[in-house]
């Protein structure tokens, strides 16, 4: 708490003329009050504490305070909509299940959803399509004029739309922290090596990568951290980073990295010579997304700026065009 007004009115008050005056003796007097009333009083994580404490020894549930403190919305409605799409997800097919768990790992778990949850938004988003379908169909009379077999094929096809949505969501979601902890493994090396060579140990050097960037990778190399200071043994814990990421750079960098410290080879010359074969790929990659681009560019090339050339310089010639042949039929 910032005192500095207190202390401006203490020197305010010794400083004045009046100081022998019986209201600047009031003046003090409130002022010692204050400040013993302030000396004795609890601070606001005492009373806190004191408060719980006192809760416990009443037999009050200090967790069910805690739990009514937060909204409606996180308090009932977000678990009653993860119950339904448990429920809705127990009746799919198990088969792909774990395959489902293995990408929402590589996707960081967005929201904390499992494979149930994604089960049960798949069957969920397709009966709100097909339900928001049959619904404006109603409103724009096309299900009165077209036969009940057409409108049952296209709700099924909505419906299947809204089934692989989730799916498509979360193979995007995939994608897109793959190619972020991709953009950022070459850094990470490169910083990595550094530390090495600077004196610190691999742990200390991996602390330092997740101080420096905020991103995908350098979260899961925290997990990775954190794992080995609770007792994991640093291999185990590299190779479940590797199996998180599900990057093929990431898996390879960490198999040499095992078979190194397993054989005795410096770390350091290891880190390296890793960083300069990820800057090749990286230049590889790029040189590849390159050669790429003309090939994506003929379908806008084709379809989109084509036409409208054409249009510009044929449109103005097209009106004698017509009438140069009308001319000639008659």
């Amino acid at each position: 708490m910032d005192f500095s007004w207190l202390e401006t009115a203490v020197q305010w008050v010794l400083t004045s003329p009046t100081t022998s005056s019986p209201l600047t003796f009031a003046a003090l007097a409130a002022l010692a009050a204050l400040l013993i009333w302030l000396a004795l009083a609890p601070s606001t994580s005492e009373a806190q504490k004191s408060g719980r404490l006192e809760g416990y020894l009443q037999g009050r549930d200090i967790i069910e305070d805690v739990e009514m403190e937060r909204s409606f919305l996180r308090r009932v409605l977000i678990p009653t909509l993860r119950k339904i799409l448990q429920l809705l997800g127990r009746v799919t097919p198990g088969r792909d299940v774990a395959r489902v768990q293995q990408q929402l790992i590589e996707a960081g778990r967005p929201g904390g959803l499992t494979a149930a949850d994604i089960f049960g938004l798949q069957i969920l988003v397709a009966l709100a399509f097909a339900g928001l379908y049959l619904l404006f169909a109603n409103a724009g009379g096309l299900l009165a004029a077209a036969p009940w077999t057409t409108t049952l094929r296209n709700a099924a096809v909505i419906a299947v739309i809204g089934y692989l949505v989730p799916r498509l969501w979360l193979r995007s979601a995939v994608n897109r922290r793959k190619g972020d902890i991709i953009r950022n493994f070459s850094n990470a090396l490169d910083l990595l090596s550094v530390g090495v060579d600077a004196g610190l140990g691999l742990d200390s050097a991996m602390v330092r990568v997740c101080e420096r960037w905020d991103n995908a990778l350098t979260e899961e190399i925290n997990r990775a951290v954190v794992e080995i200071r609770v007792g994991t043994p640093r291999n185990t814990a590299l190779q479940r980073m590797a199996e998180r990421t599900g990057v093929r750079e990431v898996q390879t960098f960490v198999g040499v990295l095992i078979q190194s410290s397993e054989l005795g080879v410096s770390v350091a010359h290891t880190l390296h010579t890793q960083a300069d074969q990820v800057r090749v790929r990286r230049r590889q990659r790029a040189e590849e997304l390159a050669n790429q681009a003309s090939v994506k560019m003929v379908f806008a090339l084709v379809f989109l700026i084509f036409p409208a050339l054409l249009v510009v310089l044929l449109g103005p010639g097209i009106p004698r065009i017509f009438n140069a042949l009308g001319t000639l039929g008659g």
